[in-house]
């Protein structure tokens, strides 16, 4: 099974980048559907252009750690100052996708992006 763990990694950059840009393009370009769309300088709709571009630049997998690096940061920003005051639980207080997001996203500042990306074909043109 370990001989397929890079093409596990590159797997799950493609699923959590398609899920993540999701908010950005609800957001920004109200598809899918959302019940508010923020203004674009407000805090959410910075937000939203962070998850539109870096999920579009992480599906792709170029600059992925960078990219994974800021994302990571996001929502670290989100959980402590939209999701924690309302509880200290991530389940109640709508926070733990925020969380999970934010640890998927530091593995990747670490691991890379797999050998399904542009960087890896950046790289081997260089």
């Amino acid at each position: 099974m370990g001989r397929y763990a890079p093409f596990a990694l590159s797997l799950l950059r493609l699923v959590t980048a398609l899920v993540f840009l999701e908010h950005g393009s609800g957001k920004l370009l109200g598809f899918p559907k959302l019940p508010a769309v923020p203004a674009l300088t407000s805090l959410p709709g910075i937000g939203g252009v962070f998850e539109l571009v870096g999920g579009v630049l992480l599906f792709v997998g170029l600059f992925t750690r960078p990219v994974a690096f800021l994302l990571a940061g996001e929502m670290a920003v989100a959980s402590w100052t939209v999701h924690a005051p309302r509880s200290h639980f991530p389940v109640l207080n709508g926070g733990d996708s925020a969380i999970q997001y934010c640890f998927v996203f530091l593995y990747f500042v670490f691991a890379g992006a797999g050998p399904a990306s542009l960087d890896r074909v950046l790289r081997r043109a260089a």
